[in-house]
């Protein structure tokens, strides 16, 4: 059983496919050499290859030269590489926001600076016009690949302990123990820590009423708080 044409062009497409650079144009010449009668335009009505690749492969073919590929021009290339003074530009902003890894365990460098604050400053400080910059996000991921990653800022510590506390605590115990040997001193414990709701509530609490038996009124049942402010104990 003899095979259809179309199934051997196919097979000469998947074999093209996978091969580079002077290999597969060697192999489209040799293809149109011994199929389409050296016709480069025979050959891409045929298969599909350009015209223009396989009248090289062709010319390497008939005089054994080669030519060089640059696969490294091809493709979308970095923001930075194209544009040299924009990757300076952006060094020189980031640099005094930016700290190295305070553990050492990488070469990455942190920064507070933000895309959009890198964006704004490069218009502000560098003269840029805004059609001249890239967005937002490429200017992010220019960021990056450059080193300088955003870090989360760190909450501070509260200090639980300082150097005058044992100092303070003394002070505080020596002043109780003087107070309690006075008679004529009254000693009054304040803590304004807790927040209470403000206004005219009962707070299930007891007073003394005055010579007439009133008490001040409050509300039936709570409602929500307008205001709030700290309660004084004593």
């Amino acid at each position: 059983m003899t095979a259809e044409p179309e199934v051997y062009h196919q097979l000469l497409r998947s074999a093209a496919r996978r091969l580079t650079g002077h290999a597969r144009r060697l192999f489209i010449a040799e293809v149109t050499d011994t199929l389409c009668g050296g016709s480069p335009r025979r050959s891409e009505r045929l298969f599909g290859w350009s015209r223009d690749t396989a009248a090289l492969g062709l010319q390497e073919s008939a005089h054994g030269l080669r030519c060089v590929e640059n696969f490294r021009a091809r493709g979308r290339h970095r923001t930075e590489d194209l544009d040299t003074q924009l990757a300076l530009d952006v060094r020189a902003l980031a640099e005094p926001y930016t700290q190295a890894d305070p553990q050492l365990k990488s070469t990455l460098r942190y920064t507070r600076l933000t895309a959009a604050t890198l964006r704004r400053a490069l218009i502000k400080e560098k003269g840029y016009r805004n059609k001249q910059l890239p967005s937002t996000r490429t200017l992010q991921r220019m960021l990056n690949r450059m080193g300088y990653r955003l870090k989360r800022i760190q909450k501070t510590k509260p200090v639980k302990k300082i150097k005058h506390t044992d100092a303070i605590f003394a002070n505080v115990a020596q002043r109780h123990e003087e107070a309690s040997q006075q008679a004529e001193t009254l000693e009054i414990s304040i803590d304004t820590k807790a927040k209470v709701n403000l206004g005219e509530y009962s707070r299930e609490g007891q007073t003394r009423s005055d010579a007439e038996g009133e008490t001040p009124p409050a509300w039936d049942h709570d409602p929500r708080a307008k205001k709030r402010g700290s309660r004084s104990e004593s």
